[in-house]
């Protein structure tokens, strides 16, 4: 992990996976969450549903180097709470 870069992790079983908020990773929740702009980002990013935390987690997975289909799985296995934590770690991270 490099806090530097902008990395954040969460643990899936006993494995670290690192997230990362990359431009593609951005874009991708963008469009997940079909939310044109930042404040319309933020706004649905405070009311995710189930579906929607996958996704967005899944984006960030990827953004750390995971393949679509392993982040998705990786995504779909990982705890609620344990996911919400780790999407506001990345976003945090990738605001330095």
């Amino acid at each position: 992990m490099n806090p530097v870069r902008g990395d954040a992790e969460v643990v899936i079983g006993d494995e670290p996976v690192r997230l990362c908020l990359t431009l593609g990773a951005l874009a991708e929740i963008e469009a997940a969450l079909e939310a044109t702009g930042f404040q319309a980002l933020a706004d649905r990013l405070r009311a995710l549903t189930a579906a929607d935390l996958v996704a967005v987690l899944a984006a960030l997975i990827r953004g750390g180097g995971a393949e679509a289909a392993m982040a998705r799985r990786l995504a779909e296995m990982t705890e609620p709470r344990a996911a919400a934590e780790a999407v506001a770690r990345a976003f945090e991270a990738a605001a330095g």
